[in-house]
């Protein structure tokens, strides 16, 4: 996997979401080096990480590169597909996380709202005609300006700067897909009582209708863990308040 290693001290690793790769966080990263040493990679079918060819998981993945860093235990702070990660990898695992940090995430089974499960549906239809130009729209528009938000010009260049990498994992999204193997646990939002380390939950209030309550319920059900909720962001919080969620991780790894 295509892997970035920056700092020295405690590792974090920043997992990215579902329409980035690694540079998703640079603005994060860059405030963090001087005291940790932080890991960002590509998940597979994202950036320059090829798509898989056989059965894969990414909690999996995410394990195999701390060991083969010789990482016994890390801080892991994920954002959207890259918090479920986090997360997963937090439940399976929960000796090997010293801290957590999870932005807008989701979680498995989840009853999404008509928002959600139109744009799903239409990324669907968008893809299968192979029509990756509409889903990138689709995915910045959802994913970047979010549905409650008109464009700004600060939204449309994060969307600029964002597009490269939401191309190539739309790209790669359908083989990506077929390859990622089912849970082998039970659902990690069913396992939060397992999690022993220091958490941060972060939402804004302006992501897709749901990402809220997921928070809410996140940070309810782990002890201690502290909410977050960011007036006016959307969904792909590093790039958007990379000042704040800086921050927020400085404090996380400070407790």
């Amino acid at each position: 996997m295509n892997t970035v290693v920056e700092g020295s001290g405690p590792p974090v690793v920043l997992v990215h979401s579902g329409v980035a790769d690694h540079r998703s966080w640079d603005l994060v990263a860059g405030g963090l080096t001087a005291t940790h040493t932080v890991i960002r990679y590509d998940l597979r079918g994202f950036g320059a990480t090829p798509p898989p060819t056989d059965g894969f998981r990414h909690r999996d993945d995410l394990a195999a590169l701390l060991d083969g860093l010789g990482i016994d235990r890390a801080a892991v702070v994920g954002n959207s597909l890259g918090g479920y990660v986090s997360l997963e990898f937090a439940t399976r695992w929960p000796d090997r996380v010293t801290h957590l940090g999870l932005l807008a995430a989701p979680v498995s089974g989840w009853d999404w709202g008509p928002e959600v499960r139109a744009y799903g549906a239409a990324e669907g239809e968008l893809l299968e005609a192979g029509d990756i130009d509409g889903a990138l729209a689709l995915n910045l528009d959802m994913w970047v300006r979010g549905p409650v938000r008109e464009w700004s010009p600060e939204l449309r260049a994060i969307a600029d700067e964002m597009a490269p990498a939401t191309r190539v994992a739309l790209a790669n999204q359908t083989v990506t897909e077929s390859f990622e193997l089912p849970d082998d646990t039970d659902r990690p939002s069913t396992l939060l009582h397992l999690i022993q380390a220091p958490t941060l939950v972060a939402v804004g209030d302006s992501d897709a209708p749901g990402y809220d309550m997921i928070a809410r319920m996140l940070a309810d059900g782990i002890a201690g863990a502290k909410l977050v909720e960011l007036p006016g962001a959307g969904h792909i919080l590093p790039a958007e308040r990379p000042k704040e969620i800086t921050t927020e991780i400085i404090e996380l790894l400070a407790r």
